[in-house]
């Protein structure tokens, strides 16, 4: 009993920091541009993870630096110009929580897998919630082409998870992490000196922001994500990132004041519903990879998932033994992605 309460309470926490880096992307862009943010969030992580940077194939490399750039750098980039020009935390987390199910339906058959009816099914709910969540918040002062842009992240995602899954020998988790984190720093930091934008403010404030998305989105986000993982499964855990976007669209009315119409609700209940629709049959062999590029990154790791969170989409994670035994799947890898 004290074991299940404390996955349960492991879920929850969980939920609420991969959720936090929307809201730390909109508490940092208050105090400068979006290069400045990342290249501060960035570099630090990209230092502390570098003693894990060691030697791998230069193929290896390589496919890490790309995976890199679509889960984290890329995704992140739009997670925070889409907030930037005005589309809520809510409804940037809600496109962002139909990546698994994307994923599913249109990444699976390039890894054989071929989509289920309710996986479909499930797709086709959720984006209906995503519809009806950004009409609701088209209200907003946000022009009607921000909407797309994390559409266009969530598109680098679910391309990345096809590079990974192709990949023969996973990278170490900890070495592929480094690997994006640092990939992510050269590019934001580029970024913000090509860009006049390197200098970070003075304000109390941005620095708060920092510590808000290093602490919460990456390190509890991404660190909470790998003990579930190795608890529940990954299935398990890919389904509670459809609790992502409720959460924040809470935080984002609490925290900034953004509209929560019945609307709203309506399609982040439509959101959960494709969840329990596509995961109705929970399968024992979850294929568990790291996160996409934060809170999020990728959850991805570094990623703001949004955070944002991307965490990326890297190695291997140990079976739970909910799994089941080990099966052969060169050719049926499960394509639902994780995502930070």
């Amino acid at each position: 009993m004290g074991k299940q309460s404390g996955i349960v309470g492991a879920a929850v926490l969980f939920v609420v920091c991969w959720s936090s880096g929307f809201i730390g992307a909109k508490l940092g862009a208050a105090d400068a541009s979006v290069p400045t943010v990342l290249m501060w969030r960035f570099l630090p992580l990209a230092l502390l993870l570098a003693p894990f940077l060691r030697p791998g194939s230069i193929g290896e490399l390589g496919r890490h630096v790309l995976i890199g750039l679509l889960s984290q750098s890329g995704y992140l980039l739009t997670v925070y110009w889409a907030i930037g020009e005005g589309v809520s935390t809510g409804t940037t987390a809600l496109i962002d929580g139909v990546q698994p199910l994307v994923a599913a339906a249109l990444a699976g058959p390039l890894l054989g897998v071929a989509a289920t009816g309710r996986q479909w099914a499930g797709l086709a709910l959720g984006l209906v919630g995503v519809v009806l969540v950004s009409w609701s918040d088209a209200a907003s002062h946000a022009p009607a082409w921000a909407y797309l842009i994390p559409f266009a992240g969530m598109l680098g995602l679910v391309a990345s998870t096809v590079l990974e899954r192709r990949a023969r020998v996973p990278a170490p988790p900890l070495r592929a992490l480094a690997v994006h984190c640092a990939t992510s720093a050269v590019v934001f930091t580029a970024l913000a000196l090509a860009t006049g934008s390197a200098a970070p403010p003075a304000s109390g404030h941005f620095w708060f922001a920092l510590a808000w998305l290093i602490v919460l989105a990456t390190f509890g986000g991404y660190g909470l994500y790998w003990l579930l993982v190795g608890r529940i499964g990954m299935t398990a855990v890919n389904s509670l990132m459809f609790l992502i976007a409720p959460v924040t669209s809470v935080w984002g009315t609490v925290w900034f004041g953004e509209p929560f119409t019945v609307l709203t609700g309506v399609g982040l209940g439509l959101a959960l519903v494709a969840a329990v629709v596509a995961n109705g049959r929970v399968s024992r062999r979850s294929a568990a990879a790291p996160p996409p590029g934060s809170p999020g990154s990728s959850p991805r790791p570094c990623s703001a998932r949004a955070g944002g969170t991307g965490l990326p989409p890297t190695s291997a994670a140990p079976r739970s033994r909910s799994d089941g035994p080990a099966r052969s799947t060169r050719h049926r890898r499960d394509p639902t992605p994780a995502r930070e």
